[in-house]
């Protein structure tokens, strides 16, 4: 995919002339940036976190608050304990009823005791285990019920997760596990998009190949102006806001 990608931009520079990066063009956009004063916003809390977590409220995610990076695994556990899921089990559809079948799924049933997931590898030192839970470090291939990520930054005005793409830190698992469990540090909460948007251009130069923004679980009013949650991406969106 980035070969195709960057066979497409090369393409577009030879057509426009380029050679690459102008050195000249970046340093005239920036001072462009630089002159031009933000347009108007609201006033804000003198609190961002506590307007980040209402505000987050209001689009429908669930929001907890920890005070330390170790507490994350017991705080997602107790998350999925009051949802009370119902196990998933997997059985052909020609199966005859057998000990050999009965053992494969008591076997399942077991294992849906422990809650299992994906997280991005930022997380995979965390003792997962001891909060009874089976987090894997690795992309969602899908199947996933549970997907655990962090984010770039959240942004206070509309209880918004920014999320980047990147080797590390796959969006898939914000997208199709039916739960997405994102871990945002205080230090992390912006006040506006505009501050999210420069602290991309300070901490990263360029711009990721994706920039996600998820406000809440995936809604849909297509049917009836009927709002149906997790039609495109996750039924619930759970934060655990860290004192990080």
């Amino acid at each position: 995919m980035t070969g195709s990608r960057d066979t497409v931009l090369a393409r577009v520079r030879q057509a426009l002339g380029k050679t690459g990066t102008d050195p000249a063009a970046m340093a005239d956009a920036q001072a462009y940036l630089d002159a031009h004063a933000r347009g108007p916003a609201p006033v804000l809390d003198a609190n961002r976190i506590l307007r980040f977590i209402r505000r987050a409220g209001d689009m429908e995610s669930t929001v907890a608050r920890v005070s330390r990076r170790d507490e994350i695994p017991a705080a997602v556990a107790a998350y999925l304990d009051t949802l009370e899921l119902a196990p998933s089990l997997a059985v052909p559809l020609s199966s005859e009823p057998n000990s050999q079948l009965i053992s494969q799924l008591s076997s399942q049933l077991s294992s849906q005791k422990w809650h299992r997931g994906v997280c991005w590898p930022e997380f995979a030192d965390l003792d997962w285990a001891q909060a009874g839970l089976i987090v894997e470090a690795r992309p969602t291939v899908g199947d996933d019920r549970l997907g655990i990520t962090g984010v770039f930054c959240a942004i206070a005005e509309t209880g918004t997760l920014v999320v980047l793409s990147g080797a590390d830190t796959p969006t898939a698992t914000t997208l199709l596990p039916d739960t997405h469990v994102a871990i945002v540090s205080t230090s992390r909460i912006v006040d506006t998009m505009e501050d999210a948007f420069a602290l991309i251009r300070t901490e990263r130069g360029s711009v990721p190949r994706a920039i996600n923004m998820i406000s809440g679980p995936s809604r849909t009013g297509d049917i009836e102006q009927t709002i149906v949650l997790g039609a495109h991406g996750p039924f619930r969106v759970h934060i655990l806001v860290v004192d990080v």
